[in-house]
């Protein structure tokens, strides 16, 4: 079991992490939240829940790509590459496949598949997106790891939650937990941040988006207890801000018939 403790101990260069999954919604989600980490974990399982390619076509265009197709092989290429580099092979990479920017529609089915992993590969700690309405498939799949934990009963994991980016007026902070809470915050040594920084170029295909983001610390918290049927960050939703294929006014309903959905075995 993966402890905020063992990830600040920097005698712990490499951790046993059979146990452990790391589960994010898009290709470079793993190299923004924990590439540092990622490169001490022996045998973590990354789990990415979509294929980072929304039908639109538009972002896939704005890479350079003709289709939506050609822009998430790309993707799923460049994540190979940028978890090879964290020492991280074929083996323990799961993409479930579900379409940029829906995971919100997905909700029950993703929970239930997670559930599913968790349990067959006996995992203690998932480590994985905080609640924080930056985007609307990292709070899908906030929502999706808690209801899946939920799912387990006794056999729970203990959740590991990192910040990427929420909304303060209109502009966008990244890194920091939108309530400002932090419990972990790890300034990355040297030799973990040049593994980092190479990650973050293998993912060339996201070269502007990631120019937001620093190499130069992460942070960690126990994941809080969330209303998932509130919004996150007291209603101040970043992407409402811009056209993803997701209005914060859907998210309600959805997250309610979802979790009563799970509640209720149906």
């Amino acid at each position: 079991m993966l402890s905020l403790r063992m990830i600040s101990d920097l005698s712990c260069k490499s951790i046993d992490a059979s146990d452990i999954a790391v589960v994010v919604a898009h290709p470079d989600d793993e190299t923004i939240g924990c590439g540092a980490l990622l490169s001490r974990l022996k045998d973590v399982s990354v789990v990415l829940v979509t294929d980072g390619a929304p039908r639109s076509g538009a972002d896939a265009l704005r890479a350079g790509f003709e289709t939506p197709l050609a822009y998430g092989t790309a993707r799923s290429r460049e994540l190979r590459i940028a978890l090879a580099l964290a020492g991280i092979d074929e083996r323990q990479i799961l993409e479930l496949g579900v379409c940029d920017q829906e995971v919100c529609r997905s909700l029950v089915a993703v929970s239930r598949r997670l559930a599913s992993i968790f349990a067959s590969k006996g995992i203690t700690t998932v480590v994985t997106h905080a609640f924080e309405g930056g985007h609307p498939d990292h709070d899908g799949v906030a929502l999706c790891v808690h209801a899946a934990a939920r799912l387990l009963k006794e056999r729970a994991p203990s959740l590991i939650e990192m910040p990427y980016y929420h909304r303060q007026g209109d502009a966008m902070v990244t890194q920091i937990f939108c309530d400002g809470a932090d419990e972990l915050v790890f300034a990355i040594p040297p030799d973990q941040r040049r593994v980092k920084m190479e990650m973050m170029a293998a993912h060339a295909s996201q070269a502007e988006t990631l120019r937001a983001f620093s190499a130069d610390v992460e942070r960690y918290r126990i994941a809080k207890s969330y209303d998932f049927q509130l919004l996150p960050n007291n209603g101040s939703i970043f992407y409402a801000l811009f056209d993803c294929g997701f209005h914060p006014a859907e998210w309600a309903p959805l997250a309610r018939e979802a979790m009563q959905a799970i509640e209720l075995g149906v």
